[in-house]
């Protein structure tokens, strides 16, 4: 009488099913360190925190010095000595080429570019009037003024771009004036003289 054996069981090695855990959690762990090296680039996404920018710029490496200055709805003054002012913000000023420098790999480096910039992080209603001035000069002749004003939320819109010259040191231009609605929409785009540069302040 044949014995009748049963298929031969292979009996675990608590020693293997170890390595083998240990394996998969250094490999998930290694995983998961990689997803926080190298986060998913974000390409084409732009993130101005603003609702509007105005950007004033001027010839690279000239030396004067020109200010912007922004009146708000309520009269309120933005300039490079009150740099806020409500939800309107002086990001940069700029003073020609003084104080124009980077450092760069232990070198000292001319930075070219002339440009102001005022970001408004909201849309209060009312009248935005932005004037350019003259405040120094080391050239003492006339500088072209290039205005760009632009509303950034949630698309790019080009509400204003045009170059205006300043003539002398002192000398203020109205660069364009604009009301946003109380429904948060832009109107009445014009540049219509209004000075508001108080140089008593300055």
């Amino acid at each position: 009488m044949a014995m009748f054996r049963s298929p031969r069981r292979f009996e675990a090695d608590p020693f293997t099913d170890l390595l083998f855990n240990a394996l998969l959690a250094f490999t998930f762990l290694f995983l998961v360190a990689l997803m926080f090296l190298n986060p998913p680039a974000k390409t084409g996404i732009i993130d101005p925190k603003a609702d509007f920018l105005i950007s004033v710029t001027w010839a690279d490496n000239n030396p004067d010095d020109i200010d912007t200055w922004v009146e708000g709805p309520n009269g309120q003054l933005l300039w490079f000595k009150n740099p806020q002012a409500s939800l309107m913000h002086l990001d940069r000023d700029d003073r020609g080429m003084t104080n124009d420098t980077l450092l760069i790999d232990g070198r000292t480096i001319q930075n070219p570019l002339n440009q102001e910039v005022i970001t408004i992080r909201g849309r209060p209603p009312g009248e935005y009037v932005v004037n350019v001035h003259y405040y120094n000069s080391k050239t003492f002749k006339p500088v072209p003024v290039t205005v760009y004003l632009a509303e950034v939320n949630p698309t790019l819109k080009v509400l204003h771009y045009a170059t205006l010259v300043l003539d002398r040191v002192g000398e203020e231009k109205t660069a364009v004036r604009f009301t946003i609605e109380p429904n948060g929409k832009v109107s009445g785009v014009n540049t219509l003289s209004k000075p508001i540069v108080q140089v008593g302040k300055i």
